[in-house]
């Protein structure tokens, strides 16, 4: 049965969501700690305790850490009210990469390693990053991983170069890819836990901050080299040699979350964009009136409904028990160029106006570029999609629900 119904409860916590945005969060939009390498770490703290007073810090938080579980398709109305500003999921601790993040250690930690290296994280004391993209190694092809761990005793010593590591300022939860070698056992892609602030452990080296034209990312993308950084054997995230499994593990879902964070931003450009349209006039009348600006705006409330379909659908699939790794790739494609044009064509519609800081929409421009990118380019998706293709046929040429032709 197909049912696009929403629990009146469900639609109430959006509305309380987007109303806490709009009323406590935009109005931190133009504050100095917002740098251009996104907000620093002294904000974020600020915005994760007025969350915590409205009781909607980290919703995703799953029973096992008193957290209420919520569903794909719960995250899906959630997360796209947050997303009305960029710091609104920042607010709610389930911005990326720590909702990813968390997601992942939920799946993986022993109870140990978990009350190091997530409660923190769940709690917002601090941030995580995900440490695997390489300059010349490991990013879209995560097989050409060039970080090294050696096992020595009772401990692994990581040594390897890292870039656009997305929050590594100040992180204190780091799950660092690494290829062991020279193991006697198991060997290949690892992940592993390493604290940010253990002096004890050193050897991570914050070599610079990246200029970025988004800033929307806590403390921005870092350039961050491991100099013989010595890990616990405990440490190991899940199994040693299993890491692209467990990276896709993350993946599915995050690039998910990334579309409905990204939707409500791309839904709040066309709200400015269409409040002007019916505002400013030229030639005797509001330019919505004109075609050439009403199609703009009527595309993007095309873009916007088939957007917010395709995640609610592959939400739906998760929530079903699938890895929806085909969904989740079809969905990212679609969304990340789908928003960027809608957000593009709002920047038209406003005109000059569009292009400067008066309005927030040339800053959400900025920042949703990225997603083209981030979590595998549009062009990788692609290439997923047309490899299962070739394997398994084209799902869209089946009758629905059914496995054939």
């Amino acid at each position: 049965m197909i049912d696009f119904s929403i629990p009146q409860e469900l639609t109430a916590l959006g509305e309380r969501v987007r109303q806490f945005v709009i009323d406590e969060i935009v109005p931190y939009e133009r504050d100095p700690r917002l740098t251009q390498h996104g907000p620093n770490d002294e904000l974020r703290q600020e915005l994760v305790e007025l969350a915590r007073r409205q009781g909607l810090l980290t919703p995703q938080a799953s029973p096992r850490f008193g957290g209420k579980g919520i569903s794909h398709v719960e995250q899906s109305v959630i997360y796209e009210a947050a997303g009305w500003s960029t710091l609104g999921p920042v607010a709610m601790n389930c911005a990326a990469p720590d909702e990813g993040n968390m997601f992942l250690l939920d799946k993986l930690t022993s109870d140990e390693q978990a009350e190091v290296f997530l409660k923190p994280v769940l709690d917002g004391q601090f941030r995580s990053v995900f440490a695997m993209t390489e300059p010349g190694g490991a990013g879209s092809d995560p097989s050409q991983l060039l970080t090294e761990a050696r096992r020595d005793g009772d401990s692994y010593v990581i040594n390897g170069r890292k870039w656009l590591i997305t929050g590594a300022n100040g992180a204190g939860t780091w799950i660092v890819m690494a290829n062991v070698v020279d193991d006697g056992n198991r060997s290949g892609p690892t992940l592993f836990l390493a604290k940010g602030d253990d002096p004890g452990s050193g050897g991570i080296v914050i070599e610079r901050v990246m200029n970025s034209m988004d800033r929307n990312y806590v403390e921005g993308h870092g350039v961050v080299v491991f100099d013989n950084l010595r890990v616990p054997a405990t440490n190991v995230l899940g199994e040693v040699g299993e890491a692209m499994r467990y990276a896709q593990m993350r993946l599915a879902p995050a690039r998910l979350t990334h579309a409905m964070r990204w939707l409500g931003a791309a839904s709040r450009a066309q709200h400015i964009a269409l409040e002007h349209a019916k505002t400013r006039t030229a030639f005797g009348s509001p330019i919505v009136d004109h075609q050439g600006v009403g199609f703009m705006l009527a595309d993007n409330e095309i873009a916007l409904t088939q957007c917010r379909l395709a995640i609610w659908y592959t939400a739906w699939v998760l929530d079903q028990g699938h890895k929806g790794r085909h969904e989740s790739s079809i969905s990212k494609a679609f969304v990340s160029e789908e928003l960027f044009k809608v957000v593009d064509r709002c920047i038209q519609v406003m005109g000059g106006i569009g292009v400067t800081d008066e309005t927030p929409i040339e800053m959400i421009f900025r920042d949703i570029r990225g997603f083209r990118l981030y979590d595998g380019p549009t062009e990788v998706h692609k290439y997923a999609i047309i490899r299962r293709m070739n394997h398994v046929g084209s799902t869209a040429a089946r009758v629905p629900g059914s496995d054939t032709i």
